[in-house]
């Protein structure tokens, strides 16, 4: 009894500045440095209202995940909630799972990401080199991880700023262009309904709000802080994205900007010269290392979390009594990361995660629906409005939008992501002798 008394948590140093700041980093993340011109090849002029819907999409789950994480503040949050509502350990389990191959994978793919605009910048191209990087930078981040999560958050918000500010100077070298086009024009012979298409494309932009639960035991006031973080991270990157896409389109034809392989990179070259280029590779130095430290966070948390609910080994759960940071979870989070990276291109199978992060999604809606109807007299600080009987409309919303969303993968993805579950399921019963199967009651 006294040695579990005296075992170490995790620490409190989490605010609501550093937990929004973590949570824009998260949605900004490198993938609207790509991602802009495919957009604006889809939607021309009219990219800024695709930017809007996806927003609102994201924005029905993001508020379930507000409700959920001032109900149950914990680390590997999604596992939490479906242990909560449903009461079955191999479901939570497979859904960690799920999570911690996404982050894994994720965050060996926008390292490789970095590594190749490094290499690009010094003028070397070399595979092997790009490797070196990419596993320097895995290693660099984690040790930031490992020696804390206030260190981290610094790091975080030092690269958040400089990464919001590539957005911000797009959007002020492109304000003497505001106006000189028409902001509703769509491709020639796209109809109207492109704009719907390309919601599913935009969706994944704003992914990363969700990664805020998972760092929920190092917030303080996480009961305030964890909803309002969420909404308020969703609320400036949407911002930002609308005026970034405004501006690119003012300063550029769209169909330029579309098969442009470094989009804002081109815009800034095409006010500024290559100091503008240069500049934008640089920031997106800044984006990418960003995107793989949030990642190497959120799946250590992951980890802990299983492992403190016995679920996982419960190695996976001891904390650094010096740096209050879940030690080994971290170490293993960084050598399976290191794995894929020698794999160079990995692309396929990192996009089949994001199919994944939608069944997250949907279990997400599904638990706070399920949780209403079994624990209605729980506390709830933050409660979704309005509500039909026990089901919050809201919850219901994001379930079926994310749901719908699945049907824009091709086979090969959703035959991938089968093979990651499957191997979680054996994964799940070849460690019965090592974890809890079953639901820990009165947790």
């Amino acid at each position: 009894m006294e040695e579990v008394r005296k075992k170490p948590k995790l620490k409190r140093r989490v605010s609501l500045f550093a937990l929004t700041a973590y949570g824009v980093g998260n949605v900004l993340g490198a993938g609207i440095y790509a991602l802009i011109g495919e957009v604006v090849g889809i939607t021309g002029n009219l990219s800024w209202l695709s930017f809007i819907l996806a927003s609102i999409t994201g924005a029905l789950t993001g508020l379930s995940y507000a409700e959920l994480s001032a109900m149950y503040p914990k680390s590997a949050a999604e596992f939490v909630y479906t242990e909560e509502a449903f009461k079955k350990r191999i479901l939570s389990f497979i859904l960690g799972w799920i999570i911690i191959f996404s982050g894994i994978l994720s965050a060996a793919t926008v390292a490789l990401g970095f590594a190749n605009y490094l290499s690009n910048l010094i003028g070397i191209a070399s595979i092997f080199l790009v490797i070196v990087f990419a596993v320097l930078l895995v290693i660099i981040l984690s040790l930031i991880n490992f020696v804390g999560i206030k260190t981290s958050t610094r790091a975080n918000i030092i690269f958040t700023l400089i990464e919001a500010t590539g957005l911000i100077f797009i959007i002020i070298i492109g304000i003497p262009y505001f106006g000189s086009v028409n902001y509703f024009t769509l491709p020639p012979a796209s109809a109207p309904v492109v704009i719907f298409s390309s919601v599913a494309l935009i969706f994944f932009a704003y992914i990363g709000f969700e990664d805020i639960a998972n760092i929920a035991e190092e917030v303080k006031e996480p009961h305030k802080n964890l909803p309002k973080a969420i909404v308020y991270s969703i609320i400036i990157t949407t911002i930002l994205y609308c005026l970034t896409a405004i501006s690119v389109v003012s300063i550029l034809p769209y169909n330029i900007v579309a098969t442009s392989e470094a989009p804002l990179n081109s815009v800034a070259t095409e006010v500024l010269g290559p100091a503008g280029g240069i500049i934008m590779s640089l920031i997106a130095l800044f984006a990418t290392a960003n995107t793989v430290l949030i990642m190497l966070i959120v799946t250590s948390r992951m980890m802990y979390g299983m492992a403190r609910d016995k679920a996982l080994p419960e190695g996976l759960s001891k904390i650094s009594p010096k740096f209050r940071t879940p030690m080994l979870s971290i170490l293993i989070t960084m050598l399976f990361t290191i794995i894929p990276i020698f794999f160079v291109d990995i692309s396929i199978i990192a996009h089949a995660t994001v199919f994944g992060v939608l069944i997250n999604f949907i279990l997400v809606n599904v638990s706070l629906i399920a949780l209403r109807k079994n624990k209605p007299d729980a506390e709830r600080p933050f409660k979704l409005k309005p509500s039909i009987k026990w089901v919050p409309v809201i919850a219901l919303l994001g379930a079926i939008v994310c749901i719908a969303l699945l049907f824009t993968f091709d086979w090969l993805i959703i035959i991938i992501q089968s093979i990651i579950v499957l191997c979680g399921i054996a994964v799940f019963y070849g460690m019965k002798s090592k974890i809890e199967t079953k639901t820990i009651k009165n947790r």
